[in-house]
């Protein structure tokens, strides 16, 4: 697996940059597609809503339900085999 990959944002007026694996800002980049935002919009909305948690693992974590909830849609979608 490839390393970190920063990238710079700038939230509520101050530069900052996080790094994440490239697999999470492919996760971020289409939640931020479906959503119809930004990748710096949708990371500033998390940034927002997370607490006193560390804004690269509120990211990761973000990811992994997106993905997760959307294997639990594609799996009660799927008709049972008979």
């Amino acid at each position: 697996m490839p390393g970190l990959r920063k990238r710079s944002v700038n939230l509520a007026g101050h530069a900052t940059s996080v790094a994440l694996e490239p697999e999470f800002w492919a996760v971020l980049e289409a939640m931020a597609k479906e959503r119809r935002i930004s990748l710096a919009a949708l990371i500033a909305e998390l940034d927002t809503k997370r607490g006193e948690s560390l804004l690269a693992s509120f990211c990761r974590l973000s990811a992994l339900a997106y993905v997760q909830q959307k294997a639990s849609n594609s799996k009660k979608r799927k008709p049972e085999a008979v």
